[in-house]
């Protein structure tokens, strides 16, 4: 019976020592989870592009830290960015990077998030660019309205266009679907007016240019509250040239 006991007791207490080396890993692995959080957060703060501002939060998903440490890679690290500026333009960020490499030099295997910009900071962005005019924005649903003026016959005749948002690898784009003639041309013919307006290049608001260089747009969705651009990379690195480095629009 005694050597019964012994054994029961034994027993009892190696699962109370796995237990507690179990609660004491995860506990480690909590510590090291919140302390790569930082680490991360505080290596993006400071590689941020010149005129960027704004709270990153950062969290680590998958499962032990360690583990995806001793791997070479974290599976997946979320970014948060509600409340980010860039030279002054307000946007909420987010970001989703899959594969992220212990080894700095490497890319991440796949990063994807969205960008969402009000009203008045696409039309900030839209002022920038310095090849519309006056045109100013008002966003929709699935669509954005906008006025402007064509010249016929020397008269300026002023109109307000609907527009299909789309993205290209470096830009926003606003393709005219429809226009309304907003002022009265007196005798002239304007039959002709509403064909060029709808004719007219789309409307571009270039946004690689506020992006580290390889992170590409990959769709916009639109909202009266916001336009939410979608991006999506492959070969960004989390370096400081990296991330410091931004892209550019092609010409037209």
């Amino acid at each position: 019976m005694a050597g019964k006991r012994r054994g029961i007791g034994a027993l009892v207490i190696s699962v109370v020592l796995v237990v507690g080396l179990v609660v004491a890993f995860f506990i480690v692995d909590s510590g090291l989870r919140a302390l790569a959080e930082d680490r991360v957060k505080a290596e993006i703060t400071a590689n941020l592009p010149e005129g960027a501002t704004g709270d990153v939060d950062v969290s680590i998903g998958g499962a032990s830290v360690i583990a995806q440490y001793l791997a070479g890679s974290f599976d997946r690290v979320e970014l948060d960015a509600p409340t980010f500026a860039l030279d002054g333009v307000p946007a909420a960020v987010h970001v989703v990077a899959s594969g992220v490499p212990v080894d700095r030099t490497k890319p991440v295997r796949d990063v994807t998030g969205t960008v969402d910009l009000g009203q008045e900071s696409l039309n900030t962005l839209l002022a920038a660019g310095g090849e519309t005019g006056d045109a100013e924005l008002t966003l929709g649903t699935g669509e954005v309205s906008y006025s402007g003026t064509f010249p016929v016959f020397g008269f300026e005749i002023g109109y307000e266009a609907t527009a299909t948002p789309s993205t290209s690898a470096d830009s926003l784009l606003f393709t005219p679907t429809g226009a309304d003639l907003t002022s009265d041309a007196g005798s002239v013919d304007v039959s002709g007016v509403i064909p060029l307006i709808l004719g007219q290049e789309p409307l571009s608001i270039c946004i690689a240019q506020y992006l580290p260089d390889g992170v590409t747009l990959a769709g916009v969705d639109v909202t009266p509250e916001r336009a939410r651009i979608k991006l999506e990379s492959s070969t960004l690195m989390l370096t400081r040239q990296s991330l410091t480095t931004l892209g550019s629009c092609s010409a037209g």
